[in-house]
């Protein structure tokens, strides 16, 4: 069951790091607020768009103006479905009919949805194996999929669409990039703010997180970070921060705002697992 307000804890006197891209952290910032935490923004992806100065902009575009050549259509991202919907304006007046549509969240179904694009998601999970479990994407045999996406990530969904005989093809909208920071702004934002807790939605944040705490020159001891709690959205992200040396680590119940946040200790826990 998915976590609602109700079951937000009280963690006033904590600071909490938020690392989502900058314009998808107001939520997760305001709900921290809600529970009194002090939220701290430092993205840890940066999304760009793909351009006309990009190389893969020709194939994409061929690709969206072409959208009625595909069966499946499987969106990974709230990022994909927005600018999926962006690209549909320019060249169709209406969505084609006759696609399947997927989402991989209830978020990204969500987006589309309010389009009137009816697109399916999985309710038993957040990632490219529970999408994989719905039983129309196992007789895909002969069938044109296209998987809209960012520039990089798994390919799991790809590979094994493929083994059950599918032609499969990714549609890249977007580039994820680590992003920049001058070594003063890390050193005031991750290790003079106090903090109690971070929150890391995927894979690549994560290893963008720990790229950047290093700083420019990698003069910063990550060490004292791995002692913070640690929220992450699925098993897989929290065996890569056992890895990465992260030691008090929580699981959320998804990568939505809400799950994320709820999955922090309350201000009494906190306490008494210092």
């Amino acid at each position: 069951m998915q976590p609602t307000k109700a079951d937000l804890p009280n963690l006033q006197g904590q600071c909490v790091l938020v690392t989502r891209p900058a314009h998808q952290a107001a939520q997760q910032i305001s709900l921290l607020g809600e529970c009194g935490a002090v939220a701290v923004h430092l993205p840890a992806l940066e999304i760009c768009p793909i351009t006309e100065a990009d190389p893969g902009y020709a194939l994409l575009r061929n690709q969206m103006m072409n959208l009625d050549q595909y069966a499946i259509i499987v969106c990974i991202s709230p990022n994909a479905a927005h600018l999926a919907l962006d690209w549909i304006d320019q060249f169709w007046p209406q969505v084609p009919d006759g696609i399947q549509w997927y989402a991989i969240g209830q978020k990204t179904a969500h987006i589309l949805n309010q389009q009137d694009i009816p697109a399916c998601h999985s309710t038993s999970g957040f990632n490219s194996e529970a999408m994989l479990t719905l039983p129309d994407l196992h007789d895909v045999k002969g069938k044109k999929i296209l998987i809209l996406r960012g520039s990089s990530g798994r390919n799991t969904l790809a590979e094994t669409l493929s083994e059950r005989g599918a032609d499969v093809e990714y549609a890249t909208l977007y580039e994820r990039k680590c992003p920049e920071y001058d070594d003063i702004l890390i050193k005031s934002t991750i290790y003079n703010s106090a903090l109690s807790s971070i929150l890391i939605t995927s894979g690549e944040a994560l290893r963008n997180f720990v790229t950047v705490a290093a700083g420019g020159q990698k003069q910063f001891s990550s060490d004292s970070l791995h002692q913070l709690n640690l929220v992450v959205p699925s098993e897989r992200i929290a065996d890569q921060a056992r890895y990465l040396g992260f030691t008090r680590i929580k699981v959320a119940q998804g990568p939505d705002d809400l799950s994320m946040v709820a999955a922090l200790n309350s201000a009494h826990d906190s306490e008494t697992n210092a």
